[in-house]
């Protein structure tokens, strides 16, 4: 029964996670808390050891979506790189803050976390999120080509580097991947496309989960005994999700995340009020 459950929730959560870009943590966490203590076998679950547990998972979520994502060419290496200068110290500064915090309060923090990405998802499908703007005489201005539409966009590194050590930091913390704040940075801010946005976050997420699993194994909070059960979960829906992502529009599932991430956070912070 605790073996077809990890892998029933890694799967949803890597599916959910690379079809919209997210990583899966914001789906996994609150539905492993919300095991805990209903069903049993899941005494294991600590803000600790779920947050582990979400970045190790990721780390083969982003490696099986990305796999997918690399075959279309949607992935911008260079700008996946500079984004990560920022985003794995980051990681593994929120990794090794994590120790600090108490349930309860994980509970609020984490609660009102996925509240404000239901509103970043909300104002992304208001306002269209489409990429701004961007001049192609413009230095440092890169183009990617969709079908046949051609798109240009702008990274500027010092804004990238500072925004990515903040997003890493919350992803080390947290045990969510990033992509639901990393990915409409990118349209707003740098012009992305939403198909190479969504694909880069993914390719991002492998390094910072992988960084931030490692400073969490250097302080003993992996659930050696469960990850198994998680990682073939996570492997199958991060590769159903991928393709998914590029035959058809993500909108319909994002209404539903986001009313599910709302009940989520809502759900959290009584838990932790109370």
């Amino acid at each position: 029964m605790v073996i077809l459950i990890c892998f029933t929730v890694a799967m949803l959560a890597a599916f959910v996670g690379s079809l919209a870009g997210l990583g899966g943590g914001v789906v996994l966490i609150p539905l492993l808390f919300l095991a805990n203590g209903n069903i049993e076998g899941f005494e294991w679950i600590t803000p600790q050891t779920v947050v582990a547990m979400s970045l190790f998972v990721m780390c083969f979520t982003g490696i099986s979506s990305a796999l997918s994502f690399a075959k279309t060419e949607r992935i911008d290496y260079k700008a996946g790189a500079l984004f990560l200068i920022g985003s794995i110290p980051g990681s593994m500064c929120g990794a090794w803050l994590n120790q600090f915090v108490q349930a309860n309060t994980f509970y609020i923090y984490f609660g009102s976390l996925i509240i404000l990405i239901a509103a970043i998802l909300f104002y992304r499908q208001l306002k269209g999120m489409q990429p701004r703007s961007v001049d192609t005489s413009e230095k440092g201005s890169r183009q990617a080509k969709l079908g046949t539409q051609i798109y240009t966009y702008k990274i500027r590194a010092l804004p990238a580097i500072m925004i990515a050590f903040f997003v890493g930091m919350l992803s080390g913390f947290f045990g969510i991947g990033g992509g639901a704040i990393m990915v409409p940075v990118m349209l707003l801010v740098f012009g992305f496309p939403a198909h190479i946005a969504t694909a880069t976050s993914m390719f991002m997420i492998i390094f910072v989960s992988l960084f931030g699993s490692i400073t969490h194994v250097i302080l003993g909070n992996v659930a050696w005994a469960y990850v198994l059960f998680f990682i073939p979960g996570a492997w199958i829906g991060g590769k159903i999700g991928a393709l998914i992502n590029q035959k058809i529009s993500s909108s319909l599932l994002e209404l539903f995340l986001r009313i599910l991430l709302i009940i989520m956070g809502i759900r959290m912070i009584l838990q932790g009020i109370g």
